[in-house]
């Protein structure tokens, strides 16, 4: 079924909860984004829950551990989300302009320079407080959905990161997009994504978390079921996704790298595994 124009909506959401008055509105950021406002909410309810996994005892990180893991892990997705978007996405303007990496208010991180970044923060964690990262590292899987939900969102809001040209009838006009003047509706993939990468990952993590004794019995294997199953999500998503780089091998950028990622968690569930049945 062919819908005209006018049975799509148009987007027309402002990226600002406040914009700066002139003539400040140019400085910096411009004002409170959304999407930054997506990551202190990813942030928060990380917290929220951390301080539940330890009041039921799940967790051993009280409050006082908990800021100090929150602090490496913000560390790590801030910079490996914004250096990997440099490096993944942007790689021939960060060599003409190195500080675009410090503009971080004209958009861009990557989830896959994000996941580095979790990474490198865990085993530093791990090696400052003398813990084993393998269980450190399921229980930042079960926190890290959250801020993969509100950052798609955010997405949206922003109108940015849309997908390719659609008939159905939930189809939006993007006015960034190139075809919008031609009444070319696009898949909201935002939505797409902060379920398939989000909400489901969310859901069966918190399952496996609370209703399972996986992380005590095999400790790093929930983090490697985590990376599967985002993974996967992505690599679906992204076939409703506008490419928004150069393909890899006839593949978007986000399923080349995603490949990788479901390997490492495939890899990382196997060693857990192993490890797990030396100690029985």
């Amino acid at each position: 079924m062919k819908f005209n124009l006018s049975d799509y909506w148009s987007h027309n959401l402002s990226p600002f909860l406040f914009q700066f008055p002139d003539p400040y509105s140019n400085w910096g950021p411009g004002g409170i984004r959304w999407y930054g406002i997506s990551y202190l909410c990813g942030f928060v309810v990380a917290g929220i829950i951390l301080r539940i996994a330890w009041k039921r005892g799940r967790s051993p990180y009280d409050q006082e551990q908990i800021m100090n893991l929150m602090t490496f892990q913000i560390l790590g997705v801030l910079l490996g989300g914004r250096i990997g978007y440099a490096l993944l996405y942007q790689g021939n303007k960060l060599l003409e302009d190195p500080f675009i990496i410090l503009r971080v208010w004209e958009g861009g991180m990557a989830s896959h320079g994000g996941f580095i970044g979790v990474f490198i923060a865990t085993i530093w964690y791990a090696k400052q407080s003398k813990q084993s990262p393998l269980p450190i590292g399921d229980i930042i899987v079960s926190i890290v959905p959250p801020g993969l939900i509100f950052g798609r969102v955010a997405n949206f809001i922003n109108g940015e990161l849309w997908g390719k040209t659609t008939d159905v009838s939930w189809g939006v006009l993007f006015p960034k997009a190139p075809d919008f003047l031609l009444g070319v509706a696009r898949h909201p993939s935002q939505f797409y994504a902060a379920t398939l990468e989000g909400l489901i990952p969310f859901i069966y993590v918190q399952w496996r978390f609370w209703k399972t004794n996986i992380t005590n019995r095999c400790p790093g294997q929930l983090t490697g079921e985590f990376l599967f199953i985002y993974s996967i999500g992505r690599i679906i998503n992204e076939i409703f996704r506008e490419p928004d780089a150069s393909l890899i091998l006839s593949m978007s950028r986000g399923q080349f790298y995603s490949i990788f990622l479901a390997i490492g968690g495939i890899l990382l569930i196997f060693l857990a595994r192993q490890k797990a049945s030396k100690q029985i």
